[in-house]
């Protein structure tokens, strides 16, 4: 599995690790590399929209840009996810066969990931399947989770 990714600029950037922290509804940076080495972005309590450019993890270039209305991450020039509203994302991973994270929103959200063109893939939303879900041909995966009251929810897509 391929996901794709874009390259930044400024913004507030630093690697710390905040497990059991939700993902970044308390942190003062936009994006940050995980003890783990996954990456964890987004600020969905900002009011005017933020960007962080430029930000290295892993070998590849991340830009984010995010605030209550929408988060959007590209890595090296390449759409990888969006949500409406904002959320924050903690713990990004990417495999050859999945895709994890746990997204965490005052308000159900949409959100949408670039993956492999015309691939079946399932979705678990807290480990329970939400189905099986097929890309379009330019990739793109679409689906919708449930959270209030700035509730959190983990993520996984898995390559069928």
């Amino acid at each position: 599995m391929r996901i794709h990714g874009v390259p930044g600029g400024k913004g507030r950037v630093r690697k710390r690790n905040m497990e059991g922290e939700n993902p970044m509804t308390a942190a003062e940076e936009l994006i940050r590399t995980e003890a783990d080495g996954s990456i964890s972005f987004g600020n969905y309590s900002l009011d005017k929209k933020a960007k962080a450019e430029d930000f290295e993890s892993g070998g590849d270039l991340y830009k984010v840009k995010t605030f209550r209305e929408i988060t959007k991450l590209e890595r090296n020039g390449l759409f990888v996810y969006e949500s409406v509203p904002g959320t924050a994302v903690g713990h990004f991973t990417v495999t050859d066969t999945d895709v994890e994270f746990t997204v965490s929103c005052g308000q159900d959200a949409q959100i949408t990931l670039q993956m492999e063109e015309d691939v079946e893939y399932e979705v678990y939303v807290d480990d329970v399947s939400a189905g099986n879900m097929r890309t379009n041909r330019s990739g793109k995966l679409n689906f919708s989770v449930e959270l209030s009251d700035g509730g959190s929810a983990r993520v996984r897509i898995v390559k069928q």
